[in-house]
């Protein structure tokens, strides 16, 4: 079911709003970014992400083509979204799972999650291995 959720950065300067359903899924991905941070992500629909404050403390890191703003909070270093455009031209976020506010350890531990092979642009298949993601 859909709602929203809060969540931000560790030192709480960055703090956001997300309309999300997470029974919809989750994901973790073997790219170099993802498996350095051991990110745990999940996409939010178009239109359904706010940034509440911090955005003067936020520092962006791109990388490879330059798609995906990865955003992190300046003070304390945590990553808790990132920010890109799809091809309609719509803002599109992902958040990390981890800096959502307010989830019980079992919701957490009852989420699907999909594994993406990033580290080879193969988003529509999982990684041969995913036991250390």
């Amino acid at each position: 079911m859909k709602r929203s959720y809060t969540g931000g950065c560790h030192c709480g300067a960055v703090r956001y709003e997300a309309d999300l359903d997470l029974s919809q899924g989750t994901f973790r991905c073997n790219c170099s970014i993802c498996s350095k941070g051991r990110a745990w992500l999940a996409a939010v629909p178009p239109g359904g992400f706010r940034l509440l404050q911090g955005e003067d403390a936020l520092s962006r890191y791109q990388f490879n083509q330059h798609r995906i703003e990865h955003l992190f909070c300046s003070r304390c270093g945590i990553k808790s979204f990132a920010q890109s455009t799809n091809a309609q031209g719509e803002r599109m976020h992902v958040v990390v799972v981890s800096c959502l506010d307010g989830i019980e350890d079992t919701e957490l531990a009852a989420l699907p999650v999909a594994y993406l092979d990033g580290r080879n642009d193969d988003f529509r298949s999982p990684p041969a291995e995913t036991r250390h993601l």
